[in-house]
């Protein structure tokens, strides 16, 4: 009898395991797909001169607010809204982000941009390791993250009246220590979400899921590489 509850529970704690792993690939696919939309819209942007034109314009600005307000949208009308327009939503903002985006192949040079990918892509990989593997709970540890995201977004805001440059390097610090915890935490949440059962939830559930996680691990890895880039990044003058 104790023997039949042991393997009932081995397999039932296999049976979360594997629906984790099929979720967390759905949540890195989206992600990759994009970046990778980001990537190439950034750069087809900034190869053909338009990114000069575009950062010289008001539609600009406009584009940086329609981003914030598809991300918006999109968090707090996912579970009202339909897979496909999630889906939607999350292509349109790799695509809209990739345009702003552009502007660093301006001020920085291609071969630091490449590099500094690369450097983002490792940290980004050891911490979404780390946020699989480890048993301490890290839930925690976002709380006071998200209380430092809002400080450092609201420093940036004060920043752009002082123009302090000592100030302007302690927020890029303190956001590549905050990003990198935050890739861990979000994707320690994401591996919970597939073991409590997204996966028996149904492939509208599954699919909208899996958009929220790789909008949310999109971020934090864009974010990671623009603070890197302050650091790592060769200025074009």
């Amino acid at each position: 009898m104790y023997q039949a509850k042991a393997n009932t529970q081995i397999t039932l704690t296999q049976a979360r395991h594997d629906a984790s792993t099929i979720f967390l690939a759905k949540v890195f696919n989206w992600m990759a797909i994009g970046l990778g939309i980001t990537g190439v819209v950034a750069w087809f942007t900034a190869s053909s001169g338009l990114a000069m034109r575009l950062v010289a314009s008001p539609v600009f600005m406009i584009l940086i607010v329609a981003e914030l307000g598809m991300v918006f949208f999109l968090s707090a009308r996912i579970s009202k809204i339909q897979a496909g327009t999630a889906t939607g939503l999350f292509l349109g903002y790799a695509l809209l982000n990739g345009l702003t985006l552009s502007m660093i192949f301006l001020a920085y040079t291609s071969s630091s941009i490449a590099s500094t990918f690369f450097i983002t892509a490792g940290m980004f990989g050891a911490m979404a390791i780390y946020g699989l593997v480890t048993k301490r709970d890290l839930s925690g540890l976002g709380s006071f993250l998200f209380m430092g995201l809002v400080g450092i977004i609201i420093a940036s805001i004060v920043n752009i009246f002082l123009k302090s440059s000592s100030l302007y390097w302690v927020i890029s610090l303190l956001g590549v220590f905050i990003f990198v915890g935050l890739t861990a935490y979000d994707v320690q949440k994401i591996k919970k979400i597939g073991e409590d059962g997204i996966m028996e939830q149904g492939d509208e559930m599954v699919k909208k899921g899996a958009i929220m996680g790789a909008l949310t691990l999109y971020l934090d890895f864009i974010n990671l590489f623009l603070m890197l880039l302050r650091f790592f990044g060769g200025s074009r003058s």
